[in-house]
């Protein structure tokens, strides 16, 4: 049985990872109290239908004092050797604030002329201890709904059981780094593609910027050096358990330098037998 939590800041997405998660054939149950978590994952363990071989619940601050009573569940569970899988939905809070604000909704910490700024700040801090032992960490304040559902896919469509997965994402400095990063690499120091008029429209994704920015043997003495810390860190973060490993990839934009390299760690890690994911945050951004 394939058994995932979802939990996060209210305003991140959670809703939406639901939706997602139902999408590819989990059963789903939203606002679940957090003591009941491994009262109803022995229900679905103990259960015959077929349906329940693939769960995910949604538990979050909405269950209020009681959201404390999750560490006890994940014990319990844990003790039991009952595996399970704990995604956490991040954002930054100034895009918190601005969808409460689009969305005209009321974050529920937001009692007694509380401020949502204040919400969001203490909601942060209480959840801190619980995003410290998630499995998996999506920050979506750079994410539409179609990207989100598109990590949601990558992560969760396979088997999760089958340990490590890497996610391989080019970014743009200039829209801020992925705070789910593990592994940064900033490819700035390489030629730019930006500045080649035939080039500018296009991305890392066409052959002929990949084959521009791979041409410098300073572009391939990085890569080969890049490969190699990946290559060694591997073993090191299996090691440690670890559920997801994000290695993002930085240019300036994250449509040239950026995407081409990203496609050179995605290939290398599918070659060597590796799960992996990718996925090119600021691609389409202009």
């Amino acid at each position: 049985m394939e058994f995932i939590i979802i939990t996060g800041l209210s305003g991140a997405g959670k809703s939406v990872a639901m939706k997602n998660m139902e999408d590819i054939g989990y059963y789903c149950v939203d606002n679940i109290p957090p003591m009941l978590v491994s009262i109803f994952y022995e229900l679905c363990e103990k259960s015959t239908d077929e349906r329940m071989k693939k769960i995910a619940v949604v538990t979050d601050i909405r269950s209020g004092d009681v959201f404390d009573d999750l560490f006890a569940s994940l014990d319990k569970l844990r003790k039991a050797d009952k595996k399970y899988k704990l995604l956490f939905l991040d954002a930054r809070d100034d895009v918190l604030l601005r969808r409460f604000k689009e969305t005209r909704r009321k974050h529920p910490l937001s009692e007694n002329s509380v401020s949502t700024e204040r919400a969001v700040i203490t909601e942060r801090e209480l959840l801190m201890p619980v995003k410290a032992k998630a499995d998996y960490v999506i920050d979506t304040s750079l994410l539409s709904n179609t990207q989100l559902k598109e990590r949601i896919t990558a992560l969760f469509l396979g088997n999760v059981s089958l340990g490590l997965t890497v996610t391989c994402m080019s970014f743009g400095f200039k829209y801020g780094l992925p705070a789910e990063a593990d592994l940064v690499f900033d490819v700035r120091c390489l030629p730019n593609p930006f500045y080649v008029p035939d080039l500018k429209p296009h991305t890392g994704l066409d052959a002929c910027v990949f084959d521009y920015v791979m041409q410098f043997e300073q572009s391939q003495g990085y890569a080969k050096r890049m490969l190699d810390l990946v290559d060694y860190s591997m073993p090191l973060y299996r090691g440690e358990g670890k559920s997801q490993l994000v290695i993002a990839i930085g240019c300036t934009g994250g449509k040239h330098r950026s995407v081409t390299l990203t496609r050179v760690m995605y290939q290398h890690l599918l070659d060597g037998g590796q799960r992996t994911i990718v996925h090119h945050r600021d691609i389409d951004k202009h």
